[in-house]
């Protein structure tokens, strides 16, 4: 999967504990944030909103370095792999004030149909989005 959604995402006062760091729950959120990037970048292109409803089934993080106000990260996030109702994506955080990686992790997402209470399929033309290289808007 090559195509990569990347994020600035400002770190707020609020966001740390304390310890004076960021709290490591906040983590999942800044994921979550490039997460959604991702998904409205896709389905800005055309997919069908109605038969794409993506729900996290897991996810994890490893934290690498603690951050800090005041920071802005750069959440960067990729399907890593592509199942017939499932998606893993990967995710990135890197601190622009330490210059380093702070952050790597996964969610898996599968694709829900609320109808049936089961997965769905990812529709063909979601997947060609999500397979193909698509310059970022």
């Amino acid at each position: 999967m090559a195509k990569r959604v990347s994020l600035d995402i400002e770190v707020a006062w609020g966001d740390m504990d304390a310890f004076g760091h960021v709290n490591n729950t906040v983590f999942f959120k800044y994921f979550e944030s490039a997460r959604i990037a991702y998904m409205r970048s896709i389905q800005s292109m055309g997919a069908d909103d109605t038969s794409f409803t993506p729900v996290v089934v897991s996810t994890r993080c490893d934290f690498l370095s603690p951050v800090v106000f005041p920071d802005t990260v750069v959440g960067e996030t990729w399907v890593a792999k592509l199942g017939n109702s499932s998606l893993t994506m990967e995710y990135t955080l890197m601190s622009r004030v330490q210059n380093k990686l702070v952050a790597k992790g996964e969610a898996v997402l599968v694709n829900f149909d609320s109808a049936t209470g089961r997965p769905r399929p990812i529709a063909e033309d979601l997947r060609s989005r999500i397979e193909t290289d698509t310059p970022e808007r």
